[in-house]
This record gives structure tokens, sequence and C-alpha cells, in this order.
């Protein structure tokens, strides 16, 4: 509960995270949702409204409300549940429409490209595309703060599962180091995990483990491993047998960038 207070609450001058409450292995403390707005707004902009808990849709709006604002738009980093979930409920419950790029998740909202501007309340807020996680993942860039909103591209702690390709990823990776360095973003913005104040180091990281991983995958297939179970017994032993299952997804990632590689 201490890391929860830790994360909830935490941002920047124009971001504010609300943490719900679904901690697990696979969401860590529980999943961030974003609350931005230009300061004097009278509208806001809500990235991942997260599960579909009525207690956490109704304190989102509950807190824009008492803040004198009202939601404007809702964005969706991802399609995964637990940042889409309570996406509809939450729309009905403000009157937002939803912006997703997987035409599923949107109500009532137009999709999202990279490079489009959302200026919902005065805001300057840029779509980047970040496939590789899943392949509909966007980040949202904020430059009035140089902060960067992540969804589950990067997390606040540890590396996420890979439900797409591992070569989007990868270029997904060299491409935010390169927007970190050339505009200076200090701080990334994650959909799970406490905010991270030295992005260009987390993506440094990001990039060297994802080399020495597959060097690994590499290394158990020449070893014998043919499949991505055998694959994740050799690699990923040091984790929590609960999570192997999961892992082999970023395994199968794995093998197949290994074989359209070859």
């Amino acid at each position: 509960m201490g890391e929860m207070r830790e994360i909830d609450g935490t941002g920047t001058e124009r971001a504010t995270c609300l943490l719900a409450p679904n901690p697990s292995m696979m969401t860590l403390d529980g999943t961030n949702t974003w609350i931005i707005a230009e300061p004097g707004a009278a509208e806001v902009v809500v990235v991942d409204p997260g599960p579909n808990d009525g207690v956490h849709l109704r304190r989102i709006a509950d807190t824009v409300k008492e803040q004198g604002k009202r939601v404007g738009a809702i964005l969706i980093t991802h399609r995964h549940p637990d940042h889409s979930e309570g996406a509809g409920e939450f729309a009905k419950l403000t009157g937002a429409a939803v912006r997703a790029v997987d035409p599923a998740h949107r109500h009532g909202g137009e999709g999202l490209a990279d490079g489009d501007v959302i200026t919902t309340g005065g805001l300057e807020l840029r779509v980047v595309a970040v496939p590789g996680h899943t392949d509909d993942s966007v980040a949202f860039w904020l430059p009035a703060d140089r902060a960067l909103l992540t969804g589950d591209t990067v997390l606040g702690r540890g590396t996420p599962v890979l439900d797409g390709s591992l070569g989007d990823y990868l270029r997904t990776l060299d491409r935010l180091r390169d927007l970190v360095g050339t505009e200076e973003i200090g701080t990334l913005l994650p959909g799970h995990g406490p905010l991270l104040g030295d992005p260009v180091k987390t993506l440094d990281y990001y990039i060297r483990h994802r080399k020495e991983r597959l060097a690994q995958v590499e290394k158990a297939v020449a070893a014998g491993a043919t499949t991505a179970q055998e694959v994740v017994a050799h690699v990923y032993g040091d984790i929590d047998r609960k999570l192997w299952p999961v892992a082999e997804w970023t395994v199968q990632a794995q093998l197949d960038y290994l074989a359209e590689r070859d």
C-alpha cells in the first residue's frame, strides 16, 4: 500500500495519476489512469480509464468535477482490458467520446494515428505510434511538461511482455530514444508503476535488455530448444513460474523475429 500511495497522485504540472485498484503480477500496483489538463482550462483529457470498476470510474469523474472541470476526451493507449475495459462505461458517465487506434475500442470518437495532435481544453498532446507491446499501442507526448505517456511500452518497473512484433518493438524503442534525446523529454509517465525521471537511462536499458534476451533465445535454440515453452525454461527460469505462460508470448515474438531475420 505504501508503493500505491507513492504512485497515486503523482505526475507533472498537467498530468495526474489516479491508480486503479487492480494490482496483480501483470499490472504491478494497478493501472495508471492519467488526467491531463492545461492550467485554467475547463476540459480535461483522460488517458486509459482502466478496468470496468465502478468505484474507480466514479473516482475519476468526481476528481475532475471537484476541479471544476469536465471530461472533454478519453484516449486509449492500447487494447488490453486493464486499460480499455472501463472506457465504454466512463464515456456514458461523462458524455465524452473515446478515441483509440482499434475501432473496437472507440465509443463515439475518432481513431488515433501517428502525428495526430489532441487539442482538447487547449492542450497540445501529440500521438506517437509505438507498436510492439501490441500492434495498436500509442504513446502521448506532452511537450509543455517535457513528458511522454508510454502506456505499457515502457513500464515504471521491469519490462513488458510482447503481444505483438519484436521487430516493431525494437524500432519503437529506437524511435523513443531518439525522441527523448531530440526533444529533451524529462519524464516518462507509464501505464503501470511509478513515473520515470531519467528517460535516456531507461530506454538505453530497455534496448540493451532486449538485445541480451534475444541472444539468450538464440543460444537456447542452438542448444536444442524448439518451442516457446522450452525456450522459456532455458531463458526465464529466474521468474515466477506463474508467469511462464505469459513469457511465452514474448518468446514467440522473439522466435518469429529470428525466423524472419534469417
